[in-house]
């Protein structure tokens, strides 16, 4: 009884990045993507969303495991192996591309206010304000507790899809099966949205970086491992309850959506305003959480690549470039949201193409970084790991390919499935 009482002690010591990486992946543009999917197509992906989970279990797991044993973050490494040109085009790419994230976090916040009545230009520089001042003035152990508690907003969305009541018999069928192959472009793109949506290059960076901030070792990556795959898991829980929640109303009585926002407000007359409020009130926890973690994970990676001093618990003196940053990055970003005329459509479009570029070579560099024996000793991966890292690795990439391919040419990708099909 002792000494499970000492294991759970340091569980909870380290628990954290793993979770709160994988909750803030299921930001706005997450919610607007497994909603879409449900009302879209019913229960039919949620057997992607499960593979998506596995491949999250995975590339999260090499990030934490790197993090422990090197004592040092991504960029950092990266520089070190790779040079200052590489490092330098990484960080370049991260730092527009969360950006733009950023601004669709800030967007779900609006539109979460927004269905409550109150206006963006009150809501947005209020929230942004609170954002900035926290980080600026807590420590971390302070600033956890705060994202632990955005991360059980999310199972709002839990609530959301009971009051539905889904036929459950239906829903464990479809979600046990492989969806047929399919050769609509829209289809495709859904899946690709879905597995993409999941892993994300900040993601990486940050957990990664806040490994070594709470200066987890090696010695206790064994309970940092439990953190990843429970955030892994309730990751797939809370985004399974988003797409039942959608299939079970919208896409039964055939009601298209393009946002979480034209979800949440959709449910109403279907499923009750207490299921619509559920469902908003979990999009701000989810915007809410993704706009504390996205400036802070460029701030961190920039800072890691460059050799500037970073962390929540230092003080604006000591790490000037680190909030300088943050404060940047948070306030441009919320200055954009309330730009009027502003197509938040094109910003997340255009978004999610650099997200697709930039992950590709964070992948390889993870890889192959925790593949190398000098740097990682004996925690490096197995050659069946590898196997397995290497696999996914080469599914994303592939899958990214596609994604662009058909953003930028949507006519040709439909042609050569169509051929592929025959």
């Amino acid at each position: 009884m002792k000494r499970m009482k000492e294991r759970l002690a340091l569980f909870l010591a380290v628990m954290g990045p793993g979770i709160i990486t994988a909750f803030a992946d299921n930001d706005a543009g997450g919610i607007a993507t497994y909603s879409a999917a449900g009302a879209k197509y019913g229960y039919s992906l949620l057997f992607v969303l499960f593979v998506s989970i596995l491949v999250l279990t995975v590339v999260q797991e090499i990030s934490a495991r790197t993090g422990a044993v090197t004592g040092r973050g991504l960029s950092d490494l990266i520089r070190e192996r790779y040079g200052v040109k590489w490092t330098f085009f990484a960080m370049t790419v991260l730092m527009v591309a969360n950006i733009g994230t950023t601004v669709s976090e800030f967007s779900g916040i609006a539109t979460s206010f927004e269905i409550f009545g109150v206006s963006r230009y009150i809501s947005v520089p209020v929230i942004a304000f609170i954002v900035w001042r926290l980080v600026l003035k807590a420590d971390y152990s302070r600033i956890e507790k705060v994202f632990f508690a955005l991360c059980l907003t999310f199972f709002s969305y839990v609530v959301s899809g009971l009051i539905v009541d889904p036929p459950w018999r239906e829903v464990i069928a479809v979600a046990a099966t492989p969806p047929a192959l399919s050769h609509d472009p829209g289809y495709l793109l859904m899946v690709i949205g879905i597995i993409g949506t999941t892993i994300t290059p900040w993601g990486q960076f940050y957990v990664q970086a806040t490994i070594v901030d709470k200066g987890i070792s090696a010695k206790m990556y064994a309970y940092t491992r439990w953190d990843v795959l429970v955030g892994a898991f309730f990751t797939g829980f809370i985004a399974f309850f988003i797409v039942v929640a959608t299939a079970a109303t919208l896409h039964v009585n055939n009601i298209p959506i393009e946002s979480a926002a034209d979800a949440a407000i959709a449910l109403e007359p279907l499923a009750g305003k207490y299921a619509s409020f559920l469902f908003a009130f979990g999009l701000f926890g989810a915007s809410m959480l993704a706009a504390f973690i996205l400036p802070l994970s460029t701030s961190y990676a920039i800072c890691e690549a460059f050799g500037f001093e970073r962390g929540i618990s230092k003080s604006y003196k000591e790490a000037p470039v680190f909030f300088g940053l943050y404060t940047a990055i948070i306030v441009f970003s919320a200055m954009l949201v309330l730009w009027p005329g502003l197509s938040l459509y094109h910003v997340m479009l255009t978004t999610q193409v650099v997200n697709g570029i930039l992950l590709v070579p964070v992948l390889i560099f993870m890889v192959l970084i925790a593949s190398n024996a000098k740097i990682m000793g004996k925690y490096r991966n197995s050659p069946l790991y590898n196997l397995v890292a290497w696999a996914f690795a080469g599914l994303i990439i592939a899958l990214t390919v596609l994604l662009l391919a058909g953003t930028v040419a949507p006519d040709l990708v439909e042609r050569l499935l169509d051929r592929l099909a025959l």
